[in-house]
């Protein structure tokens, strides 16, 4: 991915993230809002559902998506308030829980796909699995502060929270561990972002070799 690739996309995200607060803090409960919010990560879950031919997700996107038709009935700011409270921590409870689950021994799934770039000295398992750890306690305080905030009562300031907080705080553990480990490390393999970009797209049978 070129510089200019990577300035676009940061660009894209801050762009959806400034649209994401306006209507959030404006009207809340206006089904263009809902469909802005929620359109992306609902429509993201049914594509990878129906690719894996995985019928747990499918069944949970058309609960979110029952919820949502009842709570855009009512026209409630509250009603559609909690649908977007939890549809951001659910996806963070998911997203912790999947991470630290997949934490054993040396094994961890940032060392599964780090494994798709490059073979993995045992100090790079040892690190996969702190970094894996390391997300999964971010994802789970990212939820648990959506909820704090959101029980404040301030909708404003949870939509600042969900909507620039999280990528923010994404990208600045991304880029600290990026640092970090070649700052510990510097015997690591340098890994770009391409080839991040690749782990996550490879699938597991492609084992460690490099394209």
């Amino acid at each position: 991915m070129s510089n200019w690739s990577l300035g676009l996309a940061v660009l894209g995200v801050l762009a959806y993230a400034a649209v994401s607060h306006g209507l959030m803090t404006r009207d809340a409960a206006s089904p263009w809002t809902a469909g802005v919010l929620l359109g992306p990560p609902v429509l993201a879950l049914a594509l990878f559902a129906w690719r894996a031919r995985r019928w747990l997700p499918l069944a949970l996107v058309a609960v979110a998506l029952a919820a949502l038709g009842m709570a855009l009935a009512r026209g409630s700011v509250a009603s559609m308030s909690l649908v977007y409270l939890l549809q951001h921590a659910g996806i963070h409870v998911a997203l912790g829980v999947a991470f630290a689950a997949s934490v054993h021994g040396t094994d961890s799934l940032i060392g599964r796909l780090a494994a798709r770039v490059h073979p993995l000295t045992p100090a790079m398992q040892v690190w996969t699995r702190r970094v894996t750890q390391a997300w999964a306690l971010y994802f789970l305080a990212m939820a648990a502060a959506s909820v704090a905030v959101w029980l404040t009562g301030s909708l404003a300031r949870w939509s600042w929270l969900a909507s620039f907080g999280t990528p923010l705080g994404a990208a600045a553990l991304f880029v600290g561990e990026h640092r970090l480990r070649y700052r510990i490390h510097p015997e690591f393999e340098r890994a770009t972002l391409r080839d991040v970009v690749r782990a996550w797209r490879r699938p597991a049978a492609c084992g460690t070799a490099r394209s």
